[in-house]
């Protein structure tokens, strides 16, 4: 087990950038997706292949995956919490906009905050750092200002609610992880928790909500099912494990805050939705609220 450091230093930084740039592209990379292929099968069909992609690499790395450590419990509850993220995500999407879900899935650093402290003392943020985190926030709601409408009318609070049901459980996930036991354990193993439960799950969620299952791919639909599978359920989000091992949680969450301004940035350079000024300045103010978390 690592010491783990009171500071992000260039290697955390370098690979929480690269994380938060590919999952912005990927939230693009998903919608443009979406005609070709229903969410929660995408979804799915991610996490089973990120599965048995981290299970090869753990046999080739001679990891345990399956020694009794005393992490099962937590681990099934992190995994628990991992894929009803996912759940609410990809089901509140059908009910309200993705900006409007999108900001209050954001949310997390704040649960993240206020909860961790609970388990860990020294997580506890000071005035200073809060007000990094509300201004981070805050750019995420001013660049996505102009998209908040377009939700079907008397539908949209359900979206809502389920986005900011996505935010808790993403933030009770790094919670868990932190406050119990899973950080001694091998990162590629905490993540085998979270996609295997993912993998079971998520495709009896897609048969419920009736989504056609569609098996005649194309490229564009191959090459994004790959992209997703492998940099991003596999390779990203175990370089997060990772950093969640060995740095202050908190000063790695309000870098999510990138995740979306990135995704809009590429929504503008792939989809031709413009870069504005709005933009720009959003991405300015995440970079200053992260500037004063780390302080």
């Amino acid at each position: 087990m690592s010491t783990r450091k009171t500071h992000l230093d260039g290697l955390a930084v370098s690979l929480l950038l690269a994380c938060c740039l590919f999952w912005g592209f990927q939230q693009v990379l998903v919608k443009a997706t979406l005609p070709l292929m229903p969410a929660v099968f995408q979804a799915a069909l991610r996490f089973v292949g990120a599965t048995a992609l981290l299970w090869l690499w753990c046999q080739w790395r001679g990891v345990a995956l399956f020694a009794r450590d005393g992490s099962l419990k937590a681990g099934l509850l992190v995994g628990a919490l991992f894929a009803a993220e996912f759940a609410c995500i990809y089901i509140g999407l059908q009910f309200t906009s993705a900006s409007r879900l999108t900001i209050l899935l954001y949310t997390s650093p704040f649960w993240v905050a206020v909860l961790l402290p609970l388990f860990v003392s020294h997580e506890r943020l000071r005035a200073m750092q809060w007000l990094g985190l509300a201004l981070a926030f805050g750019a995420v709601v001013f660049a996505m200002s102009d998209r908040l409408t377009g939700s079907a009318a008397g539908t949209h609070w359900a979206g809502d609610l389920l986005g900011l049901l996505g935010g808790l459980f993403w933030g009770l996930t790094t919670v868990a992880i932190r406050g119990s036991n899973l950080t001694r354990v091998a990162p590629e193993k905490l993540l085998f928790y979270q996609v295997g439960v993912s993998a079971f799950a998520l495709p009896w969620l897609s048969l419920a909500l009736g989504e056609p299952w569609v098996w005649q791919f194309g490229f564009f639909v191959s090459m994004s099912l790959l992209l997703q599978t492998v940099i991003g359920a596999f390779a990203s989000y175990l370089a997060w494990m990772w950093m969640l091992g060995r740095y202050p949680t908190n000063r790695l969450s309000v870098f999510v805050f990138l995740t979306p301004v990135f995704a809009l940035l590429f929504g503008a350079l792939w989809l031709d939705e413009g870069v504005s000024l709005q933009l720009i300045a959003a991405l300015a103010l995440v970079a200053a609220g992260i500037v004063l978390v780390n302080r």
